[in-house]
């Protein structure tokens, strides 16, 4: 019996067996890291490019990224149209890269609720196409914002907001929102 030998092939057999297990705990701990990513953090990274969203309703829209906050993203769609979609009612994003947001790595818009964006465009008295769950839209100009609704001047589209044109005001629940379209004179 070659002593070296078989000395020479428990400490392989060893060396093999601790570099599986090293293998196994960096697996382990990046699946561990991974649960923890939010679906904010994922887009974070990924402002400027161009993806694709599905929407409750059945509603696509796509085009470049430009911002993403707690509960909501900011297409910019091309030809001066934009789109606010609401994550909550956001089937699944693609043409996404697999880079994230650093943990810890926050802008104030990513703090900044969909509420604080839907009060820009009422300050600004912009038209409006409202996408709900359902797939039916509204159009019309935001009055104003509360904590979970917003009143809706409705009127028809393409028009902006005159006192003759509206045909009534809509209190608009935000969970019954998918996207608020900017109309584009």
């Amino acid at each position: 019996m070659d002593w070296d030998g078989l000395f020479a092939d428990l400490e392989a057999q060893a060396e093999s067996l601790a570099v599986q297990e090293r293998a196994a705990e960096i697996e382990e701990r990046t699946r561990g890291e991974l649960a923890s990513i939010s679906l904010a953090a994922r887009l974070g990274a990924h402002h400027g490019n161009r993806i694709r969203c599905a929407v409750a309703g059945g509603q696509s829209l796509q085009g470049r990224l430009l911002r993403s906050g707690q509960g909501w993203l900011l297409l910019e769609e091309g030809d001066g149209r934009e789109a606010l979609i609401f994550t909550a009612h956001l089937l699944f994003v693609s043409e996404l890269g697999r880079e994230v947001r650093p943990a810890g790595v926050a802008t104030v818009e990513s703090r900044l609720r969909v509420n604080h964006v839907l009060r820009g465009l009422a300050r600004d008295r912009s038209t409006v196409r409202i996408l709900l769950v359902d797939a039916a839209t509204l159009h019309g100009t935001i009055d104003r914002v509360g904590e979970d609704f917003l009143d809706l001047a409705l009127h028809p589209a393409g028009e902006l907001r005159r006192r003759d044109d509206v045909r009534g005001v809509s209190a608009v629940p935000l969970n019954a929102m998918t996207a608020v379209r900017r109309v584009v004179s």
